[in-house]
């Protein structure tokens, strides 16, 4: 069936999400407290909430009980959780994240599995069913999932194309037998990004650019008050900026590139090489908030690489706050330190007071809250994103 999508249907949908959002917002309202905040003429706005509790977005609550009043009793209007929920699904290098929310943007549950770097992608899609199934077990309900959005490693082209890289083959179909709903997918930093400026540590920012530390590296700009693709959905490879040029080999096919000195990986082969015990990340990052000298000068060498890095884009780009996330961030001030050292030797005299450096707030889940925010397409940050992404859909 042909969608109509003139200016009169276009005008109806910006009226019933101007509703929807105010209800999320502020919770239950009277029609009175709606029309005082929406400005919509009485007429417009009860046909809105008409339709909207007709199809099951909205529902009306019974006036709470208490003296009888003269006077019709005062009916409230709220979202209705079960009218729909999403899912994000976060396919990181080694772990599969899941979030799971409803369309009043509650948080159902979210739930993370670690993995090794060989898993197959038919086995990271099955971690992801079980850990979705997890969440059904409690308050989740399959059967009111309107789409699933999944965040992938490297760059994801919203057009496909045969020269540009893309997620595996067969990940999109099998989400979509497994689910059948709409498989909607971005670049996964990309998308922690996009979590972090609505709900996180940057929410309400205008100009964020956001850094991940992972066992890759990468991240995302907003500009201006959206979420910035690049051409070909290029945007955010911070990682694969050249800091060595006399460095080691990067899986990109560059040489000395950011992710080969700040990664998990590059970080703990430069803590082993120095004469370093801990076992893994989580303990050398603990090792130096404990003051080890060791762990410590590590992640000073790391922390200034990234410094360098971040003093570049934000002279070329102008953000208003910059957002350190990923394992390496549970450092704290043993890499920040030396960061925002670097920044404010690096950056122009007059951004460097201006410049707020700030630690994510959303954890390993991030890029998976990302995806639903890009299933529910209600962030203002997504204003300059195709309205329908291309991948998964049927043709």
């Amino acid at each position: 069936m042909q969608q109509h999508d003139g200016p009169l249907a276009r005008l109806r949908r910006g009226h019933e999400e101007l509703v929807l959002d105010l209800l999320r917002k502020h919770g239950p309202l009277s029609r009175g407290e709606l029309g005082a905040r929406c400005g919509l003429s009485r007429t417009t706005l009860y046909d809105i909430v008409a339709a909207l509790v007709a199809n099951g977005a909205v529902v009306a609550s019974a006036p709470q009980a208490g003296p009888r009043r003269r006077g019709r009793p005062v009916e409230r209007l709220a979202l209705n959780p079960g009218a729909g929920q999403a899912i994000g699904v976060d396919f990181a290098r080694r772990a599969v994240h899941v979030a799971a929310v409803n369309v009043a943007h509650e948080v159902v549950g979210t739930a993370s599995h670690a993995h090794g770097p060989d898993l197959s992608w038919p086995q990271r899609i099955e971690l992801a069913e079980r850990l979705i199934g997890s969440l059904a077990g409690d308050s989740l309900r399959l059967d009111a999932l309107s789409a699933i959005g999944v965040g992938v490693v490297g760059p994801v082209a919203w057009q496909p194309a045969d020269d540009m890289p893309g997620p595996p083959a067969e990940l999109v179909p099998l989400l979509r037998r497994k689910f059948a709903v709409p498989v909607l997918v971005d670049n996964n930093t990309r998308l922690a990004a996009l979590a972090e400026s609505t709900w996180g540590t940057a929410a309400g920012e205008q100009d964020v650019l956001y850094l991940r530390l992972s066992h890759g590296v990468g991240g995302g700009l907003v500009v201006g008050g959206a979420l910035h693709r690049g051409a070909y959905g290029l945007s955010g490879e911070f990682g694969h900026i050249t800091v060595d040029p006399d460095g080691g080999p990067c899986e990109c096919g560059g040489t000395g590139c950011l992710e080969t000195v700040a990664s998990v990986g590059a970080v703990l082969e430069a803590y082993r090489a120095a004469g370093g015990e801990a076992a893994d990340i989580a303990g050398l990052t603990a090792a130096a908030r404990a003051g080890e000298p060791v762990a410590a000068g590590v992640l000073a060498a790391a922390g200034r690489r990234v410094g360098a890095v971040l003093a570049a884009v934000s002279n070329a780009v102008g953000p208003g706050v910059i957002v350190i996330g990923g394992e390496l961030a549970a450092a704290g001030e043993a890499l920040t330190g030396p960061v925002e050292r670097e920044l404010s030797r690096r950056l122009l005299p007059v951004s460097r007071h201006r410049l707020d450096l700030r630690p994510a707030a959303l954890g390993e889940v991030g890029a998976a809250l990302g995806g639903i925010a890009l299933v529910l397409h209600q962030s203002p940050l997504l204003s300059r994103y195709p309205g329908r992404p291309r991948i998964g859909e049927d043709g």
